[in-house]
């Protein structure tokens, strides 16, 4: 039996760890399966691992108010050395771009503990965009062993920096995340998700907006804003969502320039669930959100990315995004189409979703037990 250990501390890791987790648990014969959460982030992260029915076996609560990236290093590392030297794992899991991600890579490194790095192969190829989470997830990528690349892309990129050893395209494990959640949902029945969502007209078109990065703050976000202002000032028709991050730097120029706006709906941080179930119910989604690129396709919905560059261009190519970045008139353009022209409109949201088919967590079963018959075989 192999001890694996999962290191995540964020509500993006929590989700696309949690279909994973569960997998691996379907045969406790052959993995002793333990997880371990940094808290990077607090109550965003408990609410995900609430809804998928995951407990957290070891916690190193190390959320704290303004806390800068090397405080949250330091103590990341210095608490998960002391968890590694109790569980002596086969192989530590941890999934994609966070400083969770970095520092849990490097302290089982130290170990020299075998690392798998889940939604591997993302890059921008700017180390300050998205900063810190490019550099992150290049550190990651150098020391993992396992190499799970959610597409040929990503898989590419991996290659072309010489990591040619255990690389496999699986497909992103946010589809079997969302394809699970979505059924969870189905099968307790929605009645608590209209009522949350009463305020809305669902005859009218739905928009929804996130928007949260930190190279956004200031101009870019001021952009943001305006550019909704004026979709909702020009489309009385429809209504716009914007579930508002908690950070001053967003919580200002949304609240100064977006209040009071009739159509324009600012509601504080939803749950997981609440999000996919409003992402369905959505015309299309406006965001910076890497995950929101990749779910919202699923679902069939057009998605406006609000970046100057992504990791994410396979949907771009695919023709299910379209970056346009935080200029206000290239925001506004956009939309403008989407609501106008209903054949752009199809071709869209009727493009095929490049970032798997929902069996991510399967696949990646299959090569670990493939990986560990042959190696028990020859040992």
């Amino acid at each position: 039996m192999k001890k694996i250990l999962f290191i995540y501390g964020t509500r993006p890791e929590a989700i696309k760890m949690a279909p994973l987790i569960r997998e691996l648990k379907k045969y406790p014969e052959r993995y002793d399966v333990k997880v371990c959460l940094s808290a990077q982030h607090r109550q965003m992260l408990d609410q995900v691992n609430n809804f998928f029915d995951i407990i957290g076996d070891y916690d190193l609560d190390l959320m704290r108010p303004n806390q800068t990236l090397s405080d949250l290093t330091s103590r990341c590392l210095i608490g998960l050395d002391s968890v590694l030297d109790h569980l002596h794992p086969d192989l530590v899991f941890v999934q994609g771009d966070t400083t969770t991600v970095m520092a849990g890579a490097l302290a089982a490194f130290y170990k020299k503990i075998d690392v798998a790095h889940l939604e591997a192969g993302l890059r921008s190829g700017l180390k300050y965009s998205p900063y810190p989470e490019e550099m992150n997830r290049r550190i990651a990528g150098q020391i993992a062993k396992f190499h799970f690349a959610p597409t040929n892309t990503a898989k590419e990129n991996l290659l072309n920096e010489g990591i040619t050893e255990n690389v496999y395209m699986v497909g992103n494990t946010v589809i079997d995340a969302l394809n699970l959640g979505l059924n969870l949902i189905k099968c307790k029945g929605d009645e608590e998700y209209k009522r949350y969502f009463s305020f809305l007209n669902f005859s009218k078109k739905i928009l929804l907006v996130t928007g949260h990065r930190r190279e956004s703050f200031g101009d870019g976000f001021e952009n943001i804003c305006l550019a909704i202002r004026r979709i909702a000032q020009q489309y009385k028709e429809i209504e716009i969502v914007y579930p508002v991050h908690l950070n001053p730097h967003v919580q200002e120029p949304v609240n100064r320039l977006l209040n009071g706006i009739r159509n324009v709906h600012l509601i504080a941080p939803i749950d997981y669930p609440f999000l996919i179930w409003l992402m369905e119910k959505s015309y299309f989604v406006i965001t910076d959100s890497g995950g929101i690129q990749e779910e919202a396709p699923a679902l069939g919905k057009p998605v406006l990315v609000m970046r100057d560059v992504t990791e994410r261009m396979e949907g771009v190519i695919a023709g299910t995004a379209v970056l346009v970045g935080t200029n206000a008139q290239n925001i506004f353009t956009a939309a403008k189409k989407l609501l106008e022209d209903d054949i752009y409109y199809d071709s869209m949201r009727k493009a095929v979703n490049p970032y798997g088919d929902g069996l991510a967590s399967h696949k990646i079963s299959t090569v670990l037990e493939n990986y560990y018959s042959t190696k028990e075989a020859l040992s």
